[in-house]
């Protein structure tokens, strides 16, 4: 299809399946060697299986391309490392690292288990800071060396946020706690990796896979409907942040929607007052305040209120 990614390596991380699938394949086509990491559990984490990762790996080979299979978990610091080095040991560097992996484990809060909670966040926002930390230590030490001039220095970090985590979702305060997170995770650390050449970014997709087709709206989508939300749309805007032309841009969450791309932005501070001491006299300055400020986001990005969300008055 195109080479804005020729020689470059790349390591997708939950790659067997969904997004994870089309980032591999779409860096693949685009002359990217791919480590296809997996574990091959199921959408809430129980499980091992290698074989989707090696489909994936065998669709790569069948175009001409070249990938290798990871098992690893990725929330395992150790493991990360050690799949960070086999995309060295394999093809003498690294240039890019897509955090694609997850799970779904959705609850009320009040009928959530800690292990619901805790292995969510530890796919999700460990399973991104470990490979991530693995992949600028070696970047740094890369550009420390004084071996190569700074326009040489190249590294391309993708992050997976959510709708759920930068807008919020009822039901998964688990997922979207780690998934804002990971939007936090990739503003600064950003501005951590610049000077190494590296950027670092954030997609917030919406697409029809196995972890969203059992959501309200989402497992009544009729087959038209389901193709203009395949998650081969999300893969686009990943291979071109990892190529060249996206050099100068780092820090930003990509809400995806089908062919829809635009910009999450980040929080800003909105409409401030100067408090009084007591308490009892705080009702008028807050009314004011509530009045002027923009109202939380629904699951599009669009300013909405609604039961749970703040209104425009007390």
């Amino acid at each position: 299809m195109g080479n804005l990614c020729e020689g470059r390596v790349a390591i997708v991380t939950g790659a067997g399946r969904g997004i994870g699938r089309e980032h591999a394949l779409l860096l693949a086509e685009n002359g990217a060697k791919v480590v296809v990491n997996d574990l091959g559990g199921d959408a809430a984490g129980s499980g091992t299986d290698l074989s989707p990762a090696q489909e994936v790996v065998a669709e790569i080979e069948a175009m001409g391309g070249e990938a290798v299979v990871n098992g690893a978990n990725v929330a395992d610091f150790d493991a990360a490392g050690a799949m960070i080095q086999q995309a060295i040991d394999t093809w003498g560097r690294l240039d890019i690292l897509v955090n694609n992996a997850g799970i779904l484990r959705d609850r009320m809060v009040f009928s959530m288990s800690e292990s619901d909670w805790d292995a969510v966040i530890d796919v999700h926002l460990k399973g991104t800071f470990a490979p991530a930390h693995h992949a600028a230590v070696h970047w740094r030490e890369k550009a420390k060396s004084g071996d190569y001039a700074p326009e040489e220095l190249f590294g391309r970090i993708i992050n997976t946020s959510s709708p759920s985590g930068i807008y919020g979702n009822v039901g998964q305060c688990n997922y979207g706690a780690a998934k804002a997170g990971i939007a936090a995770f990739t503003v600064i650390s950003a501005m951590e990796l610049v000077r190494y050449g590296v950027t670092v970014n954030c997609l917030a997709p919406g697409a029809f896979t196995r972890m969203t087709s059992g959501l309200a709206g989402w497992e009544s989508m009729d087959e038209e409907t389901r193709e203009a939300m395949s998650p081969r749309w999300i893969a686009v805007p990943t291979v071109w942040l990892c190529s060249e032309a996206a050099q100068n841009v780092t820090g930003r969450v990509f809400d995806v929607h089908g062919s829809q791309l635009g910009i999450a932005e980040q929080w800003h501070l909105g409409p401030t007052a100067t408090q009084p001491d007591d308490p009892a006299d705080l009702t008028d300055v807050m009314a004011g305040l509530m009045a002027d400020a923009q109202l939380n986001s629904d699951m599009r990005g669009a300013a909405a209120e609604g039961p749970g969300r703040p209104g425009k008055s007390l």
